[in-house]
């Protein structure tokens, strides 16, 4: 059992918790709760440990997930409530967290539907984009240097595991326009006259998402093909990043499924 809130292990996870360079440095993340642990387990993913309280281990949800890590070979170690409550960033801890390797999915070499994200700050709002863009099909996420951390754990928890089934890649925009000259990238910006539903998502294409306060910057409107918007009812001006990108993003599916 441990008791300290100075165990290594302990201050490892509130490192991971609380510091992108740590994560940075170690390639590690924290995952709490059942549903993003068994997530990551789902995705072939092998925490190094993992750390539950004695209540945890005895509830109903526990048994599974306890009994995957331990056949696993991953270390699972009770902890008090109160070194939990240290170690977690939710508010109420479900009773179970574990360290696991930073994923890192391969990027596909000639894609036909990417995602790139332009100044998002706001990490709950990204790891929704990047679950909406899981969903919707989409083959790889660009991340411009002005975008919050995606293992931020705030970003963990809204993506729900997107992580682990959507290849993430941290670029800047000279190295997209050389790599893909070819694609064309459309850029979500409410003063487009072009909306959204008018573009052929059949074909090989890249959405831009800008940021939440001050939109895209120059250098991703200058490698826009084209702007498009989402006509809006009632005086709306705009929805907010991650409305935005699941309603084009799904568009986009529903042009592909129906072929």
């Amino acid at each position: 059992m441990i008791t300290s809130i100075h165990n290594p292990r302990v201050k490892l996870v509130r490192a991971l918790q609380t510091q992108g360079k740590a994560r940075r440095a170690t390639g590690q993340i924290v995952l709490e709760g059942v549903r993003l642990l068994s997530e990551a387990l789902a995705a072939g993913a092998r925490p190094h440990f993992a750390l539950h309280t004695l209540p945890f281990a005895q509830s109903a949800a526990a048994a599974d997930l306890l009994t995957e890590l331990q056949a696993q070979g991953v270390p699972c170690l009770p902890v008090t409530d109160s070194v939990m409550a240290h170690a977690a960033q939710t508010q109420t801890p479900q009773g179970i967290l574990a360290v696991l390797p930073m994923p890192v999915l391969p990027f596909p070499n000639a894609p036909s539907l990417l995602l790139a994200l332009d100044g998002l700050a706001e990490a709950g709002n990204l790891g929704t984009v990047l679950r909406s863009a899981a969903a919707a099909g989409v083959e790889g996420v660009l991340l411009l240097p002005n975008c919050v951390d995606p293992f931020n754990p705030k970003a963990l928890r809204a993506a729900m595991g997107a992580h682990f089934r959507i290849p993430i890649q941290h670029t800047t925009w000279p190295w997209i326009a050389a790599e893909w000259p070819d694609l064309p990238f459309y850029l979500a910006d409410p003063a487009a006259e072009m909306p959204y539903d008018a573009v052929d998502w059949r074909r090989p294409a890249a959405l831009i998402i800008g940021g939440e306060a001050h939109g895209a910057s120059a250098a991703a409107r200058q490698q826009a093909a084209q702007a498009i918007a989402i006509p809006m009812a009632n005086a709306a001006e705009s929805l907010n990043a991650a409305a935005a990108a699941a309603v084009i993003l799904f568009e986009a599916q529903r042009q592909r499924r129906r072929g």
